[in-house]
C-alpha cells in the first residue's frame, strides 16, 4: 500500500465489477477506490445509487459508481484494473464451509450488538447533558427520601404512597449490520477470470485517451448533446470548457451539425470540440485503428496514435 496525497492506494490491479457477462455496465463499490481514482487518475464516472437517508430523490446520488466504457478500457490498458464477473464471483465466494459461515455470521451479530450499545450510550449521555443544563435532578430512588417528600398526616382514607421502583433494565436489540463492501469479508475475484474489454468506438476512445493524457477530466455529455463534457480540473472546482464529439478522420459531416454544435457550445459558454485519430495508411490503404489481443483482452496500440482536435465557436452570440 502506498500513500498518495494522504489516501492509501488500493491493491493493484483493482477489480471493476460487471454485474454479469450479459450486463454491459461497469461498477465500483468502494469509496476509497473511487476517491483514489478521481484524485490520481482523473476518473470521474457517474454515481447511480440512491442515498439511504433520501431515497426518494435523484438529484444527489451515491455508490455504486458507474464507469464509462472508455474509462474502463483506459484503466485496463494501464494495468490498474481488470473486469470481474460480479455475479459469478459472489456465487463462488459464498460457498463457504459451515464453520467459516457460522463464524462470519457471529462476527456480523457482534458488530450489530456493539453498534446498538454505542447508540444507547450516546442517548444516555445526551439526556444527562440536557438535565444538567436545565439544573434538574433525576427523581430520587431512595424509599426514605420519597416518604419525606410528603409532610402531611396520613388520614383514614389516604392512599399509601407508592415507592419509586428502579428503572427497568434497558433491552438492547442488536442492529442488523450489513457490510458496506464485499471484499472483505469475502475474497476478491481472481484476475485470471477477467472479462473482455467493453466495446468502444475507435474514434471515441482515441479522443478520450488524448484528452485524458492532457490532464482533462471527462464526464458523459448527454445533457449537452455531445460525447464528453471536458473539464480542465476536478468538476467540483471548475466548469467544463469543451463539449467534445469524436469522428473518424475521413468521416463526412453535415454542415448543419457543425453550425448546431458551434451555436450550442457558444450558447452555454463553452467551445464545441471535435477530434479523432489521424489516419495512418498502411500498404493496403486501410486505417490502422489498433487490434484486439484476444488472450489478454487488451487493445494493441496502432502504429500512430496522434489525435487532432478542432474547436468551433460562433461569433456574435
Amino acid at each position: 500500500m502506498t500513500s498518495n496525497g494522504g489516501l492509501s492506494a488500493p491493491d493493484l490491479p483493482l477489480p471493476i465489477f460487471q454485474p454479469s457477462s450479459l450486463v454491459k455496465r461497469y461498477l465500483l463499490y468502494d469509496i476509497d477506490t473511487v476517491t483514489w481514482l478521481r484524485r490520481n487518475h482523473n476518473i470521474l464516472g457517474v454515481f447511480i445509487g440512491s442515498l439511504p437517508q433520501s431515497p426518494q430523490q435523484n438529484v444527489f446520488l451515491g455508490l455504486p459508481l458507474e464507469l464509462q466504457p472508455e474509462e474502463v478500457t483506459l484503466l485496463v490498458e494501464k494495468g490498474l484494473a481488470y473486469i470481474a464477473d460480479d455475479l459469478q464471483s459472489h456465487k463462488d465466494a459464498l460457498l463457504l464451509p459451515p464453520m467459516e459461515l457460522e463464524e462470519y455470521k457471529s462476527n456480523v451479530r457482534k458488530e450489530g450488538l456493539d453498534t446498538a450499545k454505542a447508540v444507547v450510550k450516546q442517548k444516555q449521555q445526551k439526556t444527562e447533558e440536557i438535565l444538567k443544563r436545565k439544573s434538574l435532578r433525576r427523581p430520587c430512588l431512595d424509599a426514605d427520601k420519597a416518604d419525606d417528600r410528603d409532610d402531611r398526616d396520613e388520614g383514614l382514607f389516604d392512599l399509601p404512597q407508592q415507592k419509586l421502583s428502579e428503572p427497568a433494565p434497558i433491552t438492547i436489540i442488536p442492529y442488523r449490520s450489513t457490510p458496506t463492501t464485499s471484499y472483505p469479508p469475502i475474497d476478491a475475484p481472481s484476475q485470471q477470470s477477467s472479462l473482455p474489454l467493453p466495446e468502444v468506438s475507435a474514434s471515441s476512445y482515441a479522443l478520450f485517451k488524448h484528452l485524458h493524457a492532457s490532464g482533462y477530466f471527462m464526464s458523459p455529455g448527454l445533457r449537452f448533446g455531445c460525447r464528453f463534457s471536458v473539464y480542465p480540473g476536478d468538476p467540483l472546482r471548475f466548469h467544463s470548457h469543451f463539449l467534445a464529439t469524436s469522428a473518424e478522420w475521413d468521416e463526412e459531416m453535415d454542415l448543419l451539425d457543425l453550425i448546431g454544435g458551434g451555436r450550442l457550445g457558444t450558447g452555454v459558454k463553452k467551445a464545441w470540440l471535435i477530434g479523432g485519430a489521424v489516419k495512418t495508411d498502411k500498404g493496403d490503404g486501410k486505417k490502422d485503428s489498433g487490434s484486439m489481443d484476444a488472450q489478454n483482452g487488451v487493445r494493441e496500440k496502432p502504429a500512430s496514435s496522434s489525435v487532432r482536435t478542432f474547436c468551433v465557436g460562433w461569433a456574435g452570440m
